[in-house]
């Protein structure tokens, strides 16, 4: 069946002198990997500089059942970007968002919305000037809507713990050790009250927005199978 769909680049792997492994974010189909065999002139659809992370693809492809591996027909760059690869602190924050996304997209989710949402962020992101410094934080809560664990807002009271094995609050303190303290559990009820418009008005130092980050990430790890220790988060952390 051939597919025409929107797509986002994830990751690339060498495979011998001429060919890569591409791995997508697509609309169609969520996170699909492609054997891609690169142009060799100027005149081939194939290029290599098409398959730089989170460059966003208009793409066509025969889909097959019986292969991990799809191969590409066509390949277009959809909206090319005027900062994020060049502008240091939207270019961590991208390198940031590659891994991340990597790791939370694996399994089944919501993969028309998913790429749509990364692609609309993206380009917010690309057109921003200034007060971005949370961007990743709004970014990587929303996210968790379209995966299925979006935390439940709905229990909240003052003086209420946040379960982060059940997305929840809860008034009593959990027999497990992943929660937050009813501190802690106010603030991620802020957090989610954060759109990309209205990010800068929530003030905050870099130890605050790193601890908020840490629990992200850690949230991350307890519904995402096989989450591991993110490389570009240190940089990050650093920038911010």
């Amino acid at each position: 069946m051939e597919v025409k769909t929107k797509a986002i680049v994830l990751r690339t792997v060498k495979y011998g002198d001429s060919r890569m492994i591409v791995d997508m974010l697509t609309a169609h189909s969520g996170r699909v990997s492609f054997a891609c065999t690169l142009s060799k002139t100027n005149r081939g659809k194939i290029k290599k500089q098409l398959f730089q992370p989170l460059t966003i693809l208009e793409i066509d492809y025969d889909e097959r059942t019986t292969t991990e591996l799809q191969r590409l027909r066509d390949v277009r760059m959809a909206h090319p970007y005027a900062s994020l690869p060049f502008d240091p602190y939207k270019l961590s924050i991208g390198m940031f968002l590659t891994e991340f996304l990597l790791y939370a997209t694996r399994g089944e989710h919501d993969s028309e919305h998913l790429e749509d949402f990364t692609e609309k962020s993206l380009l917010w992101l690309d057109n921003a000037s200034e007060g971005f410094a949370n961007f990743h934080l709004v970014f990587t809560l929303h996210v968790s809507l379209f995966i299925g664990f979006y935390p439940n807002l709905d229990e909240y009271s003052d003086g209420a713990w946040f379960d982060l094995r059940d997305g929840s609050f809860t008034k009593a303190c959990p027999l497990h050790p992943d929660y937050l303290c009813p501190e802690d559990a106010r603030k991620i009820r802020l957090l989610m009250r954060m759109n990309f418009d209205n990010m800068r008005l929530f003030k905050m130092n870099r130890e605050e927005r790193n601890q908020c980050l840490d629990v992200i990430v850690n949230y991350y790890r307890l519904h995402v199978p096989g989450f591991p220790e993110m490389k570009s988060l240190a940089v990050l952390k650093s920038l911010f």
